[in-house]
């Protein structure tokens, strides 16, 4: 067993949210890696794709969740999975706060970029 407790050089800032990691393969975790996200209201994401599934958990504002070409509204208390290796982009409606569960060995990859890439704050 592992108790994990955030620290400031576990959190990432971007120009489009706030992410605590929590489990990874760098904390202990051998398959999971686990976030939080905190996106400020009126922020769109980046389209891109992951090799690994998602499932974010929103617990608190929401989000226009557009994946494959079809948005849906992911409220408070509401959980999406998004498949592996498809285009996705968020869209805070609110201020939003998500967890965020992926296999630990995901790759990000944006259209118009070489390569595909690990979230630093899951590795």
């Amino acid at each position: 067993m592992r108790v994990i407790t955030p620290s400031p050089d576990q959190v990432i800032t971007t120009p489009n949210a706030t992410m605590t990691g929590y489990a990874s393969p760098s904390r202990g975790s051998a398959e999971l890696s686990t976030w939080h996200a905190a996106i400020p209201a009126g922020i769109t994401g980046p389209e891109h794709s992951v090799s690994r599934e998602q499932v974010w958990t929103v617990t608190a504002g929401a989000l226009d969740v557009t994946c494959d070409g079809r948005t849906e509204k992911v409220a408070a208390g509401e959980a999406v999975v998004l498949p592996p290796d498809v285009l996705r982009r968020v869209h805070a409606l609110a201020d939003t706060e998500v967890y965020v569960a992926m296999c630990a060995d995901g790759l990000v990859s944006v259209p118009g970029t070489e390569g595909a890439r690990p979230l630093p704050w899951a590795v």
